[in-house]
């Protein structure tokens, strides 16, 4: 029978459900958390967002701030990065596309180095 710590079972999730990061180039890092690693309660709200996104007159910038408001994993990062975006709607749809890429399920190995 095999046996597992704890901690290495939180490694292989941290290793394929870890935070997508944007180093936003003075040193500070905004880690964007996997929806698996949100409470319900979020992962309920973030669904709601992504279902606002496909809506008609929907402003996108406000949506997609909301989504990394929601998705940072401290309020003050997640503005410090939404102020270093500003309004540049390209950017901010691409991090939230990059942000889901690596989030999508099963994308990340957990093997052992």
């Amino acid at each position: 029978m095999a046996t597992f710590s704890l901690d290495s079972i939180r490694a292989a999730a941290e290793a394929k459900y870890g935070s997508t990061d944007i180093d936003l180039g003075d040193g500070f890092v905004t880690r964007l958390l996997n929806p698996l690693r949100l409470p319900k309660e979020k992962r309920a709200e973030l669904l709601k967002i992504q279902e606002k996104m496909d809506g008609d007159d929907v402003d996108q910038e406000l949506v997609l701030a909301d989504a990394v408001r929601l998705v940072a994993e401290n309020p003050k990062a997640a503005e410090k990065l939404l102020d270093a975006v500003g309004s540049d709607l390209a950017v901010l749809a691409q991090i939230f596309a990059t942000y889901s890429e690596g989030t999508q399920v099963g994308e990340a190995s957990a093997s052992e180095s």
